[in-house]
């Protein structure tokens, strides 16, 4: 009993070691094999972790027609997987090797295998080895490579630069196409070339401080526009996105961002900053700079002590030459006139284009009047010298409009207002000169802008009247009426044409003015017709109507509208109308001809008459002004020039009608010259259609 081994030990001692073995050995993640080393990988034994990991029993393997290893060995892997193994026997060693299986519901895995060669207990060589399953793994290492790979080819191509500096301004890193950016082959050569960004890269200097000055202050630097100097030494414009790479311990490693190239819409920005400021015909500053420049001049001059001229100009008569040159003619007097404004004026003064024929002029640090007034003659001189139009040369002056500053105004707006009515002043005083703002002037320049609202307001109440004025031939028969419009303002009361024309002309309303006055007309005189009344109808065109397209084509409509055929209208066009022989002026002509339409040209002799117009132009009517008929019973010069205007018009075998006869010595001297038709106050004054309804009842 002494010598008895406690009941631990003995119980130790009789456990079996196989036993062991096989449970370790079934339990593992993974298939323990052995197996001959032939074609087939015949396998003498399998652990029971061959089901999890090929869905395959241990009995399936180990059949006598079972299932070979080399059958799940995926077919593209089982040549090198077989050279691996073989190398390493053949050398002696352990084998490592990665491969597919083919496991029995389909599934692909990839397995991790090791193993060797050893001697079995009858001293054959079998293969020992164990093998799991790395499905998983191989799977995240593929990921892991294909991202390495996607993120490199998009840092490689993409085409925004991306790059890393040093503290010093050293490129560190850089990708291809910060490469292509800067003008060089390679990043490799941006990288050598440029070894000091601050000098070498920005061309502003001590813009590389500043870069890293915001790195500094926010540890970034966002949409960071700079102007760079590329490889050829051009210049592009370019934006940095950057932040500040630390390690773990909060020590600064490198500046990292990215590069775009924004020198196209640099370009596009200025661009359109220059639309937006500059005149694109003449280059002048434009309206959109004007209050802010003259601000800035206000200030200027408060702070020196200095006088201020604000200076409107408007071209005199450059409304004729346009619509008869045409706009090409008009567009090259707008520029010499730029150009001259700027070489008479002094280098702190401002010429501003503010729309069309109007320039303003800003005259900065004057310190008496006599100064401005006489850089105002300067003006006048240097505009009202001749210019070359399409040929033939013209004179052109301008009115000038003056507003001194302090003393008409202490605001932009004031001082601009000012210079507008004064302006109006200059016109109104036989243009070519240059009037200083007064109070009546403001005044004045109130009364036009209440009439502007005024006259938008009569439009849309229908206000405006045809008033209508007989035309007698040689007997003192009623033949035709010419329509003038009238407006008999709820406001204002009768306001004379004068007036409201010329405002109309300079407003846009001319046109919807016109269609009214044409379409009550056409009407009444279609009613006096169809009582047996054959009249003519002249009514006079604007020449901003008459160039527009598709005149012909409206009047007709009007006309067919109110059931006034088109051979009784006749369409008076001032002689002004054909400056320059102009061939756009002889096409509209002729278009209306063809529409059936008479054609007139009134105040003939006031204007740049010229024999060539009866001769080439369909016209079928000449009015004598009535500059030529007043003083003709007793001025000798008057009588002979109207007489030579009906001798002209009878041999060209046109119908000359005479306007303002207002006496009946006036009316005999014309009618023995031959005159055909006559028109004025003799006769009678543009009437109400119910009181020329009366007359033609009474003729």
């Amino acid at each position: 009993m002494q010598n008895a081994a406690p009941a631990s030990l003995n119980s130790k001692m009789r456990v079996d070691p196989s036993r062991i073995l096989n449970t370790l050995v079934n339990n593992l993640n993974g298939m323990v094999y052995r197996c001959h080393h032939d074609t087939e990988w015949s396998m003498l034994f399998v652990s029971q972790g061959c089901y999890e990991l090929t869905g395959y029993h241990a009995e399936e393997f180990l059949a006598q027609d079972g299932i070979s290893y080399e059958q799940i060995t995926h077919p593209d892997d089982r040549e090198r997987v077989r050279d691996e193994i073989n190398l390493a026997i053949q050398g002696g060693r352990r084998f490592t090797v990665h491969y597919r299986i083919l496991c029995k519901d389909g599934q692909v895995k990839w397995v991790h295998e090791s193993g060797m060669c050893v001697q079995d207990e009858l001293g054959i060589p079998v293969i020992e080895g164990f093998m799991e399953d790395e499905t998983q793994s191989m799977q995240m290492m593929e990921a892991l490579e294909n991202a390495e790979h996607y993120y490199r080819n998009l840092v490689e191509n993409i085409s925004v630069g991306i790059f890393q500096t040093s503290l010093e301004g050293k490129y560190l890193a850089a990708n291809p196409a910060l490469a292509r950016i800067y003008g060089y082959d390679t990043a490799q050569e941006l990288i050598s070339a440029l070894s000091d960004i601050g000098t070498q890269l920005y061309v502003e200097e001590g813009r590389r401080d500043e870069f890293r000055y915001q790195m500094q202050q926010n540890g970034e630097v966002a949409n960071f526009e700079s102007e760079v100097y590329r490889c050829d030494g051009s210049k592009i414009w370019i934006s940095e996105n950057a932040h500040v790479v630390r390690d773990v311990t909060g020590r600064f490693i490198c500046y990292e961002g990215t590069v775009h190239d924004v020198t196209e819409r640099k370009h596009h920005q200025a661009l359109l900053e220059r639309q937006a400021n500059f005149d694109a015909l003449t280059g002048l500053l434009n309206r959109n700079m004007l209050h802010k420049l003259l601000d800035q001049s206000i200030a200027r001059s408060e702070r020196l002590g200095y006088f201020l001229a604000v200076v409107f100009v408007d071209l005199d008569n450059f409304k004729i030459i346009n619509d008869s040159l045409g706009h090409a003619a008009g567009d090259t007097l707008l520029v010499e006139v730029a150009a001259r404004l700027k070489n008479c004026l002094r280098s702190t003064d401002i010429v501003v284009r503010q729309g069309g024929d109007e320039f303003v002029l800003v005259l900065n640090d004057h310190y008496r009047v006599q100064s401005v007034i006489g850089l105002l003659k300067r003006v006048l001189a240097e505009v009202g010298r001749p210019v070359n139009l399409s040929g033939r040369e013209f004179q052109v002056g301008a009115s000038l409009g003056v507003a001194m500053y302090p003393a008409d105004g202490g605001d932009t707006m004031t001082l601009l207002k000012h210079a507008d009515a004064a302006m109006y002043a200059a016109k109104n005083k036989g243009r070519n000169n240059f009037q200083f703002y007064t109070r009546e002037l403001n005044r004045m320049a109130d009364e036009r802008l209440n009439l502007e609202r005024a006259m938008r307001l009569a439009l849309e109440r229908d206000e405006f009247e045809p008033f209508f004025q007989p035309k007698v031939d040689a007997e003192k028969r009623i033949v035709g009426v010419e329509a003038l419009a009238r407006w008999d303002s709820a406001e204002w009361g009768m306001i004379p044409p004068d007036k409201f024309i010329a405002l109309a002309e300079e407003t846009g309303m001319i046109a919807a003015l016109t269609d009214m006055i044409l379409g009550k007309a056409f009407r009444q005189v279609a009613h006096w017709r169809a009582q047996q009344w054959p009249l003519q109808l002249a009514v006079n065109l604007s020449p901003k109507l008459f160039l527009k397209g598709g005149l012909p084509e409206h009047l007709s409509a009007l006309a067919r509208h109110a059931g006034l055929p088109q051979e009784c209208i006749e369409l008076e066009i001032t002689e002004n109308l054909f400056l320059g022989d102009d061939e756009q002026a002889l096409q509209k002509l002729c278009d209306l001809k063809d529409a059936g339409f008479q054609l007139a040209m009134d105040d003939f002799g006031t204007g740049y008459s010229s024999l060539s117009y009866l001769r080439r132009f369909p016209l079928d009517i000449i009015k004598i002004d009535r500059s030529l008929v007043t003083g003709i019973e007793h001025e000798e010069e008057v009588a002979k020039i109207a007489r030579a205007v009906i001798s002209l018009g009878a041999s060209l075998g046109k119908t000359v009608v005479a306007e303002g006869v207002e006496n009946q010595a006036q009316f005999d001297y014309l009618r023995q010259q031959g005159c055909d038709e006559f028109q004025g106050y003799l006769f009678a004054r543009p009437l109400h259609h119910e009181a020329m309804s009366a007359l033609l009842l009474e003729s």
